[in-house]
């Protein structure tokens, strides 16, 4: 009896470490798998949110689908950045991209509202987001836009 518990051990032991060495870490996960998703899958917009920069302040998020236009509301708790407008900027462009059918997004911060739209958000970049195909093309595209403070700062006040 005794032995036997020690194989059972033994494989228990083998199996707990071959599944750590198996392990994928979520953080790693491709965020364009979620492209062409829509507005109303609620899964698939939790899993891009989670991904975006700032994603670990989302305290939750509500979805705009009974009319047109389809939009998303992100409420953002305890944010450490003050750069909002950035994070804004950003994370909406990367929604836009992934989420087929969404045309509006409102950031809810902590002492600041914004929201961003598909339409002017693509005329300021001069840009069509349904183009991008992977995520560091994506990103390197935004943050060149994001370098001009003052080019921020215009999209916000039109």
């Amino acid at each position: 009896m005794w032995k036997m518990a020690k194989i059972f051990m033994l494989l228990l032991l083998i199996m707990l470490l071959l599944n750590g060495c198996n392990s994928i870490d979520t953080n790693d996960e491709d965020i364009f798998q979620y492209k062409d998703s829509h507005v109303g899958d609620n899964s698939a917009v939790g899993n891009i949110v989670s991904q975006l920069p700032e994603g670990e302040y989302v305290n939750g998020f509500e979805l705009q689908t009974n009319e047109e236009p389809y939009g998303i509301i992100l409420n953002y708790q305890d944010i450490e950045t003050g750069d909002y407008k950035e994070t804004a900027i950003n994370n909406a462009a990367f929604l836009f991209t992934l989420i087929h059918n969404v045309e509006w997004v409102t950031f809810i911060f902590d002492k600041e509202e914004l929201t961003v739209t598909k339409e002017k958000l693509q005329k300021w970049y001069e840009a069509d987001f349904s183009e991008f195909t992977n995520a560091d093309d994506l990103n390197s595209f935004i943050q060149e836009h994001l370098q001009d403070d003052s080019e921020v700062e215009q999209y916000f006040e039109q």
